[in-house]
Formats: structure tokens, sequence, C-alpha cells
């Protein structure tokens, strides 16, 4: 599968955290104004990203509720920014709201919707990508970045996280969305131990056919576990990410670039 110019049979892609907000959970990720968004943009793409993720509207649990209109003003924001300092860089755009993803297509043209709900929390998302025929990442996720961890009850996490993607697969086929990442959504309506029973199953979705980006940078799930906060969290990044590349993965997101491209570069050279 191919976007823009990158191609993902040749080798895993690092995608560069852009959060154009002032509450993300990592304060290090935060780019509240447009001089801190243009340097972040700038430091990204000189430590080798091959994408911008790009996001207006923080997901993390207890964040401030955004309005479309202040989401678009942030998303336009770092498009911008990129599209100027660096104009041949896919650039993807972090929303579930299908008027969020249009306004982003038709303003600059082609970009890679990510959307934290696979479709399932803005009914229009899925006509609005296959109607421009715009690459897709959709991500499992449970309720609402509000509440979804109330809704942690599963009997086997990887088998209902895959079996999910096949009818979510079938359904983005069915409606027209021809270019589809899947994200297991680590962190979101799971717990602790089922983020791990999903990392030690990721090969599973890897096997569904389509590229499986993997989000685990600096998260609960590693911070918790070494009984610290996320700003102490990147070795334990770097550890997950090289699994995560080990099961298939095809893109790495994260915040910290230049140990992500060593990371994809050193596990190039270990399988070559």
């Amino acid at each position: 599968m191919k976007i823009g110019n990158l191609d993902f049979t040749a080798g895993p892609k690092v995608m560069a955290i852009v959060n154009v907000t002032p509450d993300s959970f990592f304060a290090g990720s935060r780019t509240p104004d447009a001089a801190a968004v243009e340097e972040r943009v700038r430091e990204v793409v000189a430590a080798g990203c091959d994408m911008i993720d790009v996001g207006g509207y923080s997901s993390r649990p207890g964040a401030a509720e955004v309005s479309p209109d202040e989401e678009w003003e942030r998303v336009a924001a770092g498009l911008a920014a990129v599209r100027r300092l660096a104009p041949g860089m896919p650039v993807s755009v972090d929303t579930f709201r299908a008027e969020v993803a249009r306004r982003a297509l038709e303003s600059f043209g082609e970009v890679i919707i990510n959307d934290i709900s696979a479709g399932t929390l803005d009914p229009q998302m899925i006509d609005v990508v296959a109607g421009h025929d715009a690459p897709y990442v959709a991500m499992h996720m449970r309720g609402t970045p509000a509440d979804m961890q109330r809704f942690t009850q599963y009997d086997d996490v990887v088998e209902e996280v895959v079996r999910y993607f096949r009818e979510r697969i079938e359904l983005f086929r069915r409606r027209g969305v021809r270019r589809l990442v899947l994200d297991p959504g680590f962190g979101f309506a799971k717990t602790l131990d089922q983020n791990y029973e999903l990392l030690r199953g990721l090969h599973r979705l890897c096997a569904l056919g389509c590229p499986v980006l993997a989000g685990v940078s600096r998260k609960s799930m590693i911070y918790k576990v070494l009984d610290t906060t996320p700003d102490r969290a990147l070795a334990g990044t770097v550890a997950l990410g090289w699994e995560c590349l080990r099961q298939g993965a095809a893109v790495l997101r994260v915040h910290d670039v230049r140990e992500a491209v060593d990371t994809v570069r050193i596990f190039n050279r270990f399988n070559a």
C-alpha cells in the first residue's frame, strides 16, 4: 500500500506526533501556539520522521472538551505549518469528527485521517474518507475517551480486537475505503494487563492484511509498570517499539522521533 510517496512494503515507518493542544497527556508533546508548532515540525522533520500526525483534540481521560471549530483551528494551524515547512511530508489528522476530516481534505489535499473510533463516534466519517479516497487509520476503542475505561470487559482481548477489525475491514471495503491502516488502540478501553496481552498477540492483527500502526509511546502501560511518569518512559517506549516491529507493525507513532528512527534502522539491519 502507498500513501503519497510512502511505500509500506519498503519497511517500517515512523509517525511523529504533533499535538496542537494545551493538555495532551505528555507535556513534552504540547504545542499550544504557532511558534511551538513550527518548532516541533522542524524538530521532527530533522529527526527523520516519515509522516506527521497533527491532533487538535486530546483523547486522554479527563481532557477538556473542544468544539469542532476550535479543533479545526488547531488542526489547520498544524497542517499549514507542515505544508509550509515540509511540503512533501505525508501528514495525518488525528480526529474522530467527519467535519474536521472533510475540512482538512478540502483545504489541504490528500491527508491521512487517523480516527480513534474507527468511524463509530461519527457515522459520517466513513463516507467522508471514501468520498475523498483518503488513507484511513482505524483504531479500536470502546465508548469515548471520557468513559472508555468503563468498557474493559473482554473474554479474550486479542480475539475480540481481531474479530472487531475483521468486521470493520469488511464494512470499510464495502463503503469504498481503499487504503486502510489498523491501530489496536493500546491504552484505549484496555487495562494494563490487557495492553500486554494485546501486545503479545499483535502478530495476529498484522496477519489481517492491512498495515498496522502501533501507538505505545510513553503510555501508561509503560510508566505504570516502571512506577514513574510519562516524561521518564522513553526507554520503555523504545523497548516496546522493537517488540511491535518484531511482530510486524508497519508504523510506530511516537513522541520521540530520533529514537524511533534509530530503532527502525537497527531493526532493519538485524533482519537484513
